[in-house]
């Protein structure tokens, strides 16, 4: 049997906290970290896996797979290949060892990264034709019914879709895709604060469920479609934590929106500030920061050669990002490091997604 290996980075968010599922705007980047599934198809129905890093095994049939059934860590990967079955696609058993060096509940999501691997795997394995939209939505559903994250697409997209030295801009209800240069003045540090979210633990699903009641209240198919005259206009109307969850989202629409006419004017200044401001409504209106992620983002705030700094990701956890000046990466993580000794940075860019790395045309939208 020939053998395969696919690659999928992890994704840092630059702005655009939870607009995804609301059919909002974000801006995001892949990393230079992500996951790598080496294996090859077998002549049964078997499916067998490894965990190079965890050192744990997996093996189930396809015709038994069952989200209960599967360690935690497997699911990622055997919900894509559920969805494979339950979408008509060719697909059969097969062994792989999964490997990876992104920080697990670090707000990178290597959990995209480990599904859109499996999706890469499997189309080269069994010859399945997909569109990159088709394989991000593949993924997504995995997250939503093996996993039970109701997860947005903007992880599998990003992780997916972007190209190196670039900002990935995602309109999250026609799914358009662009790409802004990012100024070639600044790296990136994603600090990870040390605490590890577990989106599954129902955060992420109460803080959707809420977004879902403000647009119902307001009368919008999603929070994308209210503005902040709007959403202030029925504040009498609406619960305090539901105004100020709608509140947050109006908000990172629009800073979005601000943000990539920054990019393409190259105001990196402008850039920062609004991914300060974006920490801050995550603290007061989303409340899904915590107090380490708080420090790191106070303390990058009085740093030289900062330009901007806030918690990406889920929240509740995992890593800060920060764009700073080139040259100044040194003294930056000092300052971190000093401000929370358990964090730990990683110095990385705006890299290839999956489907650049590995040669595939991003122009199919289906």
């Amino acid at each position: 049997m020939t053998t395969i290996t696919t690659y999928a980075p992890g994704r840092a968010e630059l702005l655009g906290n939870h607009t995804d599922y609301n059919e909002g705007f974000v801006l995001a980047l892949a990393v230079d970290r992500g996951t790598t599934i080496t294996g090859q198809a077998r002549n049964d129905r078997t499916v067998r896996l490894r965990s190079r890093e965890l050192k744990l095994t997996q093996e189930i049939a396809l015709n038994q797979l069952a989200a209960e059934g599967v360690a935690p860590w497997s699911r990622y990967i055997l919900g894509v290949v559920d969805q494979f079955q339950r979408n008509g696609l060719p697909v059969g058993g097969f062994e792989a060892e999964i490997s990876g060096n992104l920080p697990l509940g670090a707000g990178l999501s290597s959990s995209a990264s480990l599904e859109n691997a499996t999706v890469l795997f499997l189309v080269r394995a069994f010859g399945a034709k997909l569109g990159p939209l088709q394989m991000a939505r593949l993924a997504q559903k995995a997250e939503h019914d093996f996993v039970g994250v109701r997860c947005g697409l903007l992880d599998q997209i990003t992780s997916l879709m972007s190209t190196a030295e670039h900002a990935t801009y995602i309109d999250c209800r026609t799914f358009e895709v662009k790409h802004l240069p990012l100024d070639g003045r600044i790296s990136v540090i994603i600090a990870n604060s040390g605490v590890k979210h577990a989106l599954v633990g129902g955060e992420y699903n109460e803080r959707r469920a809420d977004c879902e009641s403000a647009a119902q209240a307001l009368g919008v198919k999603a929070l994308r479609d209210a503005s902040t005259q709007l959403l202030h206009s029925h504040r009498d109307n609406l619960a305090d934590r539901i105004y100020h969850r709608a509140l947050h989202i109006v908000g990172e629409n629009e800073r979005v929106i601000e943000g990539s006419e920054a990019l393409r004017r190259g105001d990196i200044t402008r850039f920062g500030q609004l991914m300060f401001d974006s920490h801050e409504s995550s603290r007061h209106n989303f409340e899904n920061s915590c107090p380490e992620l708080d420090q790191l983002v106070a303390t990058a705030r009085e740093t030289p050669g900062v330009f901007g700094a806030r918690l990406s990701g889920g929240g509740f956890g995992g890593a800060t990002i920060n764009l700073v000046e080139k040259g100044s990466e040194k003294e930056v993580v000092r300052a971190l490091t000093a401000a929370l000794p358990d964090v730990n940075c990683l110095v990385t860019a705006a890299s290839d997604g999956a489907l650049a790395r590995a040669g595939l045309s991003l122009s199919r939208r289906s």
